[in-house]
């Protein structure tokens, strides 16, 4: 074996990709408690390398990762209840007369809305960090919480402040708030930080136990040989504390009003395009300032991660422009992005050795493929993207690269099994002669042995293929709002049979 071929197989990995959101727990949504470790143990029996998760934000309109009221902050829905019980900040009997939701496979999340936090605020004042306890806290405890905040300050205090804000304003967008707050007169800010005092110190201690609780989650995988892949929108949300802190970053008018937002034109898939309605950036105030906020935002990425995939990486190059306003995407038009600059500025300052993925899926330009290559990440290949009978595939097994991602479908795709049985008979029949398929009968694992065997650098699989399940379990219906986000894995789904099998098949194709 030559030393070119060897260093090639070393560098053959896989995972599993499932949100923190779809681990099961009692609590209504994933968290990060008992059985995310338990999670991690089954994807180290199975020989897997990487647990790719979406999004960690707090979730706002539509309960999408990919919109979210912060892009530092973390998700308190993924606090967990047990370990607040284990310090002593809730007892057994707080957690009566909480719903939770009734059905374990889906995430209730009207339920959580209503519930979690008022569940979240018993635990901060039994915390004694909140000026209502009547406990006294830890000096231990307080010593760590203070240095956080400092080490924070610079994204934590604003987003507190917007969150307590919100909660005054009944959860209205900060677009509606009076102008002294939307404006961020400094007066009323000042004065604001004062009289909400302990509702600020509230949303600091969330995002104090997120942080503690996410690295011994992230130490944990550590020690078992699993890293993890975190996933970075290119956007942020509307009513976000990001915009609302922030402007100039943004195309906002004297009034801090959209100019455009971002979307995607019409295509196949919608006769209207798809309205995002995320600001967009301001690229040459970016430029202006080296780039600095998008390199806090990479660091703190990387704090949280060990490998980045960055969303919608076709923006960087360009990106599409919708009138603020308009009902749907299809008067919008292109502009161009920041390019290579931003990429170089990264590299420039963290090394060359970043571990980024490109999400490169989608319609693309020869710019946009040059840009891909030139940061030498390495994109995303989706195999039910293959079989479109019509034409020769770039996501065809046979033409990948080595410098590639390979999946056999992503949280906005179908199911593998649910797309053979619902995909056109030309299509089916296509699969069907390339991967040679006799049976429907474990369908998903058939996709997964193909790209399993391909060259691809790296294999991920979404665990619902794994369990060859259909699109009752489909994480997100794009462009379709409501029922997105729901789908949980059942507690009893990761058996050792499974491990193994998934083991043997990593094994077999020398992704161990």
């Amino acid at each position: 074996m030559s030393k070119k071929t060897e260093k090639t197989l070393k560098t053959r990995r896989s995972g599993v990709l499932l949100p923190v959101s779809s681990i099961p727990s009692p609590y209504g949504i994933g968290t990060f408690g008992k059985e995310a470790f338990n999670f991690i143990d089954f994807l180290s029996k199975a020989g897997q390398s990487y647990w790719q998760i979406l999004p960690l934000g707090p979730t706002s309109y539509g309960d999408s990762p990919y919109q979210s009221f912060s892009t530092f902050a973390g998700n308190p829905y993924f606090i967990d209840i047990d370990i607040l019980i284990e310090r002593g900040f809730l007892k057994v009997e707080d957690l009566k007369g909480f719903d939770f939701g009734k059905d374990p496979s889906c995430v209730d999340y009207e339920k959580l809305y209503k519930g979690r936090f008022k569940l979240l605020e018993i635990a901060f004042r039994n915390s004694g960090l909140s000026s209502k306890s009547s406990n006294s806290a830890d000096p231990a405890y307080v010593k760590r919480f203070a240095s956080f905040i400092k080490t924070n300050a610079w994204w934590l205090d604003d987003y507190a402040l917007f969150m307590a804000l919100k909660n005054v304003h009944d959860g209205q967008g900060f677009n509606k708030w009076p102008d002294n707050e939307r404006l961020r007169d400094k007066a009323t800010i000042e004065k604001c930080m004062d009289k909400y005092d302990d509702e600020v110190n509230f949303y600091r201690f969330l995002q104090f136990e997120f942080a503690i609780q996410w690295a011994e989650i992230k130490n944990y995988a550590h020690q078992k040989g699993v890293e993890i892949i975190g996933d970075i929108p290119i956007y942020v949300a509307y009513d976000s504390a990001d915009t609302w802190a922030n402007p100039k970053l943004f195309q906002f008018d004297k009034d801090n009003v959209p100019l455009g937002v971002a979307g995607c034109p019409p295509d196949s898939f919608s006769a209207t395009g798809q309205l995002w309605g995320n600001p967009l950036y301001d690229w040459p105030y970016h430029k202006k300032t080296g780039y600095e906020w998008w390199m806090r935002r990479i660091s703190h990425c990387f704090e949280l991660y060990d490998v980045v995939r960055i969303d919608h990486f076709r923006g960087f190059d360009e990106y599409y422009s919708i009138p603020y306003g308009d009902p749907t995407a299809e008067f919008g038009h292109w502009e161009k992005g920041p390019g290579y600059d931003l990429f170089k500025t990264m590299k420039d300052k963290f090394g060359d050795s970043l571990r980024v993925i490109a999400e490169d899926l989608g319609f693309l330009t020869p710019s946009v493929l040059k840009l891909v290559q030139k940061t030498g990440f390495p994109g995303m290949k989706v195999l039910q993207f293959a079989f479109d009978s019509r034409e020769e595939s770039d996501y065809l097994p046979h033409n990948y690269p080595h410098n590639c991602i390979v999946y056999t479908g992503t949280h906005d795709n179908e199911t593998t099994r649910g797309w053979y049985e619902t995909c056109n008979s030309k299509d089916r029949a296509f699969a069907k002669k390339y991967l040679d398929i006799h049976t429907r009968k474990d369908i998903a694992w058939i996709f997964i042995r193909s790209a399993m065997a391909s060259v691809a650098d790296t294999c991920v699989i979404p665990m619902q293929d794994y369990l060859n399940l259909d699109d009752s379990a489909r994480i997100n219906t794009p462009s379709v709002l409501g029922g997105n986000w729901q789908w949980r894995l059942g507690k009893d789904a990761c058996t050792d049979e499974l491990a193994q099998r998934m083991y043997d098949m990593t094994k077999t194709y020398g992704r161990i």
